[in-house]
């Protein structure tokens, strides 16, 4: 299985927990890459695309809600995140597999998901869901990863793994 891990990362704990489902998918080639440098356009070889994003003012993050975060102290700010990545994503031609998870803090418990957002974006745009959006929680918006998250997130890549034909 070839699998690429699309992920938008502020502070480094979605970032962490694409690593985490990557290890989860396994076997095959998984890439992990940062949404200001995926490609627009999904390589015809690619059996899974998982695509991940902090949640930002109930959804995807925007340009200023990344602004927002730098005046949090957040020093990794990517010009694009996973909005203007799938924004820039031309109709993939096949229903390419898809999973999305977000991050959110755990207390207090807010409403809205990146994950599912993006889901429903990538649906229009003709990709093919294997699993329902994910969350992850994280401690304060610069994190640590709330308690069990990483290995949680290694589990979700061994079902989505699961969810696939074994080529």
């Amino acid at each position: 299985m070839k699998a690429l891990v699309i992920v938008e990362s502020i502070w480094g704990n979605t970032e962490q927990l694409a690593r985490e489902v990557a290890v989860g998918l396994g076997g095959g080639h998984t890439e992990v890459v940062d949404a200001a440098s995926a490609p627009a356009g999904i390589e015809a070889d690619v059996d899974l695309v998982v695509v991940a994003g902090p949640t930002h003012a109930f959804s995807m993050s925007t340009a200023a809600t990344r602004e927002a975060a730098r005046k949090q102290g957040a020093e990794r700010i990517p010009d694009r995140g996973i909005r203007e990545w799938i924004e820039a994503q031309p109709s993939p031609g096949r229903a390419i597999p898809v999973a999305t998870f977000d991050t959110r803090v755990v207390s207090p418990r807010l409403p809205g998901s990146a994950a599912r957002k993006a889901m429903k974006r990538l649906v229009a745009l003709g990709f093919r869901p294997v699993a329902h959006p994910e969350t992850f929680g994280v401690h304060g918006y610069s994190g640590p990863l709330a308690d069990g998250e990483a290995e949680r997130a290694r589990q979700w890549g061994e079902e989505l793994a699961r969810l696939l034909p074994v080529q």
